[in-house]
């Protein structure tokens, strides 16, 4: 799924995965991912401009392998990203063109669950100043949603439509849309 995902022509990846997987996947697509991630320490954040299909900008959200201290596993960990959050530019852990983009852009989450507080909180932080009637889009597909968060994030916040499919059923089906052949294994 992954290298189908890779294939399609996504300019922005967010990524909880610390390995390399992806990032391999995107150059067997003939691609030139962009790296950025985020740091627990308060240093300055890489902020890749202009994504595009053929070279996106893969922003490792909880950290990178090659960088094992801004891995994100621990309950500490965690601590740190959400005071992290806080951070003004450029010390903020998430890049100003980043949310720009998600600010902007329509959103597909796959392989994520909306119950897993960072990405509440992410989406949150990113989107808390925006008129609701020109909120962009964000699809997450999730085989079993949470009853109480498709009732709070999208029945009454309306901030997320849920695509409740197995990931494995959605990316054969949204590759085939996208690039209008068939996912081959």
């Amino acid at each position: 799924m992954l290298y189908g995902l890779a294939e399609l022509p996504f300019p922005l990846v967010i990524t909880t995965n610390y390995d390399r997987l992806l990032e391999n996947a995107l150059g067997k697509a003939g691609k030139l991912p962009r790296v950025a991630g985020y740091t627990p320490s308060l240093e300055a954040t890489t902020d890749h401009r202009n994504p595009a299909a053929n070279s996106p900008i893969v922003f490792k959200i909880h950290g990178d392998i090659a960088r094992p201290e801004t891995i994100v596993i621990t309950d500490e960990d965690y601590i740190q990203f959400v005071l992290r959050m806080s951070s003004k530019e450029p010390f903020d852990p998430v890049p100003l063109s980043l949310k720009f983009y998600l600010t902007d852009w329509t959103t597909l989450f796959v392989g994520y669950s909306l119950l897993d507080y960072n990405l509440r909180l992410l989406f949150k932080t990113l989107r808390w100043k925006i008129d609701p009637a020109i909120m962009p889009d964000m699809y997450s597909v999730d085989c079993h949603p949470d009853p109480l968060i498709v009732s709070v994030w999208h029945e009454q916040r309306r901030y997320v439509k849920f695509i409740a499919e197995d990931v494995w059923a959605f990316v054969p089906k949204l590759y085939k849309l996208v690039l209008g052949k068939e996912l081959t294994p």
